[in-house]
């Protein structure tokens, strides 16, 4: 064939064949050549170019195009309408897939069992009842109602509406299931109607369960907190893949089940990143840091690179921990690792060098970042609350204001908390009460607990009090906790006993509140009262938690309790207490025993006092470290007050620093000075 006509006839050819290889249309650019080719030769009015072209646009996101080279055609047919409508809908445009099911009725183009399942498709994304609905009776009226595909997304629209009964009702009716149908089905039991029941019961009758249907079920009992029979089915299925061990494993370290954990995590035939961060993240929240930092040495050994998830998780071990010198190694991988710091690990390292009391490092990371959200300026402030720089604390939240960053609730309890532990009562109460009109923040009970706390410490009692009665929460342990505290301090026993009988009609399962207590009536000389709530404590069955006190040495954490003598250098430790307790004998300290049990001899009371955890730390501390070392201590209890007295001398005496972080705050002890000024 010679002359135009075989030339025209050559390019339909080579229009068609581009049609045809989706490989060589890959751009905008593609579309335009082959869009020229189709004007060229009269194909922009064949219904098979067309929706072939369509096709392609909607693979690339390019649906606008497509709707343009539609809209001349003259008379498309049922092909074309069904690819526009499916190429809307596959691109996240429900709206754009209405509109032209619309049009294509208004056309008088005839919608079939290919066009109706993209439609109620539609209708699911928008939540449209009425307009699925009327589509449900469309495709009844055509009698396409027992199709398999309109059938199924008929499941998923009245799943989304959260409509069990007419969801069965589709289900029941269709004659022929396929695998997707039955996974519909089931997953709405799983995820949108939390019945395990039907689930488990509808499960075993799925003729051909493929490997999604195995997990959409173990999955729901996960998500149900039914670890038991997850594990049961994780056991009997037949094909396991990746997918379904993370799940488990995901299962077990949220639950605590670490042991159970590392047994699965080794049983695995193979394993990917999420695997390792689970096994890190589990034994993170299990306090097994140690554990964690070799799982992350192994993993670089098998040549796995840790993520940002490793990395955080990491960081919030050893900020949990007070271990600064993993903190810092981990830091300078992190360093050669990332040309700049982004939000998430600049925050997790600002807050991992607050919690372990080197506020400098963490104002340097701090000042370092490329970019500071909400979360990262309310870890600064919060850590220099925590470490007795509440003046810095507050320039940094003047300097975010001058930003324009806006604070959240979590940045308001950090301003408040550091104005608790210097007793500024004024500022306190200029954040706490112009939190609403200026940045439109409701306080919450942890703001109000906050509030009573700092009007306590500075012996507003009644003004603490007050603050309670008046809250438009029902008061809780922290609010009532902080005014008994303060009741301590200020020896107010009248309305101690108005805060410890709240504390317990609220199902008080703390004994340390009742210990708090028992020393206020010790300290007024009320014995009678003290054994009574040591008898109750008893009924209870409830104590004084037991101290834990931490500290990290060459990269190991070693834990001590009181009395501890389980350590392999426990001899040395008790050596060291006693020339300890020498040096503050010849100090002129004087063992403050009044809050110790009052049916202990006096000289046991203060042989007790000798051995509390946080002394035995420091102990080791002392023998295990060079003259120049810091001496940092993390204790899962508040400091006593022997202790703090006694860390002061300490830390003269032996002419070392001494950082100790509590439960509540750091108190960073130097020749003979503490931070928190005694003000605590």
């Amino acid at each position: 064939m010679n002359g135009p006509c075989s030339g025209l006839w050559q390019q339909k050819q080579f229009a068609l064949s581009l049609l045809k290889s989706p490989n060589k249309l890959s751009t905008l650019n593609h579309l335009k050549s082959l869009h020229v080719y189709l004007l060229r030769t009269g194909l922009h009015h064949s219904s098979f170019a067309v929706g072939n072209f369509i096709t392609h646009c909607a693979s690339l996101g390019l649906m606008s195009y497509a709707a343009q080279l539609f809209d001349q055609m003259s008379e498309p047919n049922s092909f074309v309408w069904n690819t526009l409508i499916r190429g809307f809908q596959q691109n996240h445009s429900p709206k754009y897939t209405l509109y032209y099911f619309d049009q294509m009725r208004v056309n008088n183009a005839q919608p079939d069992r290919f066009t109706y399942p993209f439609t109620i498709r539609a209708c699911s994304g928008l939540l449209e009842f009425a307009k699925g609905a009327s589509l449900h009776g469309q495709v009844v009226k055509i009698g396409v109602n027992f199709d398999v595909f309109v059938g199924t997304s008929l499941v998923d629209f009245y799943t989304a509406m959260g409509d069990l009964n007419m969801t069965k009702q589709v289900f029941e009716e269709l004659p022929d299931k396929d695998e997707v149908t039955w996974y519909a089905m089931l997953s709405s039991y799983v995820n949108k109607f939390n019945d395990m029941g039907k689930a488990r019961d509808l499960f075993e009758k799925i003729p051909c369960k493929d490997l999604v249907i195995w997990h959409t079920l173990i999955l729901g009992y996960v998500k149900a907190g039914d670890l038991e029979l997850a594990k049961k089915y994780f056991d009997i299925a037949p094909v396991k893949d990746l997918l379904m061990y993370n799940t488990i494993l995901g299962c077990l370290a949220k639950n605590g089940e670490v042991d159970r954990l590392l047994r699965l995590f080794h049983e695995m035939p193979c394993r990917d990143l999420v695997s390792w961060n689970t096994v890190i993240g589990g034994l993170v929240r299990d306090g097994r840091i140690n554990e964690a930092m070799r799982f992350f040495y192994e993993m670089e050994r098998v040549n796995l690179s840790p993520d940002d998830v490793t990395l955080a998780s990491l960081l919030s071990a050893c900020a949990q921990a007070g271990a600064l010198d993993i903190g810092k190694w981990l830091h300078s991988y992190i360093d050669r690792r990332c040309s700049e710091l982004n939000a998430v690990i600049g925050t997790a390292l600002v807050d991992m060098y607050c919690k372990c009391g080197d506020l400098g490092s963490a104002a340097d990371v701090f000042n370092k970042m490329s970019e500071r959200d909400v979360v990262a300026w309310s870890a600064m402030i919060m850590g220099s609350s925590m470490n007795g720089q509440s003046r810095t604390a507050l320039n940094f939240f003047y300097r975010m204001k001058d930003e324009s960053e806006t604070p959240n609730d979590a940045t308001i309890l950090g301003v408040l908390c550091a104005c608790v532990h210097a007793g500024l009562v004024e500022e306190g109460k200029k954040c706490f009460y112009g939190m609403s009109e200026e940045f439109g923040l409701t306080p919450k009970l942890e703001h109000y607990g906050c509030m009573v706390d700092l009007l306590g410490r500075a012996g507003l009692l009644d003004e603490a009090y007050c603050l309670i009665q008046s809250m438009p929460y029902e008061p809780h342990t922290g609010a009532w906790g902080a005014l008994l505290g303060a009741c301590k301090i200020h020896r107010n026993v009248e309305l101690a006993e108005k805060a410890i009988e709240h504390l317990i009609q609220l199902d008080l399962e703390d004994g340390g509140y009742l210990a708090i207590m028992s020393n206020i009536y010790a300290n007024a000389g009320r014995w009678e009262d003290v054994s009574k709530v040591r008898k109750l404590m008893k009924e209870k069955g409830i104590g004084k938690s037991r101290g834990i006190s931490s500290i990290e040495i060459n990269g190991v954490i070693h834990e001590f309790g009181v009395q501890e003598k389980k350590h392999p250098q426990a001899r040395e430790i008790y050596d060291m207490i006693d020339e300890i307790y020498r040096r503050l004998k010849r100090a002129g300290h004087v063992a403050s025993t009044r809050e110790v049990f009052f049916d202990v001899e006096e000289e046991e009371k203060e042989k007790a006092l000798f051995f509390h955890s946080e002394k035995m730390a420091v102990a080791f501390g002392l023998i295990a470290t060079d003259k120049t070392t810091i001496i940092r201590v993390v204790k899962n209890l508040r400091i006593c007050p022997d202790c703090h007295a006694a860390m002061k001398l300490i830390s003269a005496s032996f002419e070392r620093e001494i950082v100790i972080r509590d439960r509540h705050r750091f108190h960073h002890f130097k020749n003979g000075v503490c931070s928190c000024r005694d003000y605590w």
